[in-house]
């Protein structure tokens, strides 16, 4: 007998879903009953994951989710196409080569911070009325380990993260009383292309190396790790849970 699964019936909003981490979560969250609609600046991208889930299940969604205007014509497509919004993923996000935090060019500085704290803004003005209107839905918000412990060379990413956590609390304290629940998940380094930009620019064995060697389970987290992790926090057996940044690091975080 066929179990249904965690997320059936629910239509969410995946941001950066045409590849990397939000690949993994949009199709985490189909596998588990879910339709999509990835919300991606890149239309490739988000068309070539889409196709792959299928049209009954995932909806590519061209847009910049630093935009209101694109964020509230993302919810009018859910509604209209998908049937309804239950579940917002804040996933879309970017880090700088790590370096020197005086080093860091200021148009760098200023596109971590808009890209990786601004959605939120965003997502809440565009969503909430939304969600307060049908008494329930979810946010989950990808941070970063580097939030709680930030480390040098990354320091302004670190601290764009960690505005997405600090964020992600207090509207769960402001959101509680409608029926919304916000969380954060905060991995550690993770295998996709920003790989890159953590090791400083070139993504080698030797930096891979010093990198897992802070990780107490020996290896870096995967799209995977994030999708499990979201889809928990974004279902029904999370039901209590609101306000948590989720560590999905392999134990960096007690290095």
């Amino acid at each position: 007998m066929s179990h249904p699964g965690r997320l059936e019936n629910k239509v969410a909003i995946i941001t950066g879903g045409g590849l990397g981490l939000g690949e993994g979560i949009a199709r985490k969250f189909v596998h588990e009953g879910a339709k999509v609609l990835l919300f991606e600046i890149n239309a490739a991208n988000g068309s070539k994951v889409a196709s792959s889930l299928g049209s009954a299940h995932a909806l590519a969604f061209e847009g910049d989710v630093t935009k209101l205007d694109h964020w509230q014509s993302a919810v009018q497509t859910c509604i209209e196409k998908l049937g309804g919004l239950d579940i917002v993923v804040n996933n879309a996000g970017v880090v700088h080569n790590a370096q020197a935090s005086t080093e860091v060019p200021e148009a760098e500085y200023e596109r971590i911070m808009k890209i990786n704290v601004s959605p939120l803004y965003q997502s809440a003005k565009a969503v909430h009325p939304h969600f307060k209107k049908q008494g329930h839905g979810v946010f989950v918000n990808i941070s970063s380990i580097s939030a709680p412990r930030p480390r040098p060379n990354l320091v302004w990413y670190a601290g764009s993260k960690g505005a997405v956590s600090a964020v992600t609390k207090g509207l769960a304290a402001e959101f509680a009383k409608d029926g919304i629940r916000c969380n954060a998940i905060c991995p550690v380094a993770a295998d996709t292309g920003m790989m890159a930009s953590v090791l400083g620019g070139t993504d080698t064995e030797e930096g891979r190396a010093v990198v897992m060697k802070g990780i107490p389970l020996g290896r870096v987290a995967n799209a995977v790790d994030v999708g499990n992790a979201a889809c928990f926090l974004a279902s029904e057996e999370a039901g209590f849970i609101t306000g948590i940044e989720l560590p999905v690091d392999g134990g960096r975080a007690l290095q």
